[in-house]
Formats: C-alpha cells, sequence, structure tokens
C-alpha cells in the first residue's frame, strides 16, 4: 500500500510539474489532487526536489542493471544491438515520455539538481560500455550516439510531429546503423 501512495504521488506530481511548471506546483495542489492532507503528503516526501529525486532514482537504478548487465557481456556487436535493443524497450515505458516532457518543459529549474548530475554519469558510463577499449575514438563516438539518437527520438515525440510507433521504429533503425561503423 505504502509503495502504490508513492506511486500515485510521483505520478500526479510529473503530471502538474510538467503541465504548471515545476516551480509553480506546490505540495499543497499535490496533496489535493492525490486527495490527502499535505501531513499524509509528507510522510512519502518532505519537498518537491525529494519526489524528483525519487523519480530520478528509479532512473538511474534501471540504467545501472543496464551497465551491469553490459559489464557481463564480451563487448561485441551483438552485445551492442541487444544493449541498445534493451534500452529502447525501457524507454518506450509511458513513464519516460513523461519524465522527458517534464525535463523538456523545466529545463532552468532542473538544470542543477544533484541527482540529475548521477543520471548523467550513470548514461555516460552505459555509453562507455558500449565499446571494447581497443575501439577507435570514430567507433567509440558512434556507438555512444546509437543510445542517444533513441533520445533525440523521445524528444522528437514530446514536439508531436510523428506517432510514437513512427519515431519508435524509425530511431532504432538509426541507433542500428550507428552500431554498424
Amino acid at each position: 500500500m505504502r509503495e502504490d501512495t508513492r506511486a500515485r504521488i510521483q505520478q500526479i506530481a510529473l503530471r502538474l510539474f510538467t503541465e504548471q511548471g515545476y516551480e509553480a506546483t506546490s505540495l499543497r495542489e499535490i496533496a489535493e489532487e492525490l486527495g490527502v492532507t499535505k501531513a499524509a503528503l509528507y510522510y512519502h516526501f518532505k519537498t518537491k526536489d525529494d519526489i524528483v529525486a525519487s523519480l530520478v532514482d528509479l532512473r538511474v537504478a534501471e540504467l545501472e542493471e543496464l551497465v551491469e548487465w553490459a559489464r557481463s557481456r564480451p563487448k561485441t556487436a551483438e552485445m551492442r544491438r541487444e544493449l541498445l535493443e534493451r534500452y529502447a524497450d525501457r524507454l518506450k515505458e509511458s513513464r519516460y515520455l513523461e519524465i522527458t516532457r517534464f525535463m523538456e518543459r523545466n529545463q532552468t529549474a532542473m538544470r542543477d539538481h544533484p541527482k540529475l548530475s548521477k543520471m548523467r554519469e550513470t548514461m555516460l558510463t552505459l555509453s562507455r560500455e558500449m565499446s571494447p577499449q581497443d575501439a577507435t575514438p570514430a567507433e567509440r563516438i558512434s556507438h555512444s550516439l546509437a543510445l542517444f539518437a533513441l533520445h533525440a527520438g523521445k524528444w522528437l515525440t514530446v514536439q508531436g510531429d510523428l506517432t510514437e510507433e513512427e519515431i519508435d521504429k524509425a530511431t532504432r533503425e538509426v541507433a542500428l546503423r550507428l552500431l554498424e561503423f
């Protein structure tokens, strides 16, 4: 029950932060939307930063799982393709699109959030795991760009020019081409 409440708080906060802006949303509004008192909300999260940190911690934990998986495999073309597919599958989950929208709409407020530094570091570690040690600089960059191509597709989804299915198919195709370098 406690985890369900935390998840609902995260979901409502994420929606309100995206719709109204992080800075314009209060804990009181989140509590009202959830249908609980502010004191009940405080039981789970003391601040808005705590809510954002909890969302980022979930993302970092999933990235760290992928890093550990990649470290346990030889750095082959097959491993890179599988890692890319695993990562792309995670990005398809609706929570990631919601977080992407939140980040895009709240860039200024989130720029210096300490947890986001950890997420960037973990993403860079995952990127490094894509290539063997003897890879050329061009190969390393190409392999890293494959991961970031998937993110570029999510930004296009935020803009609404194409359907999610079209973007997912196209970004996977582009990312796989980058792995062939």
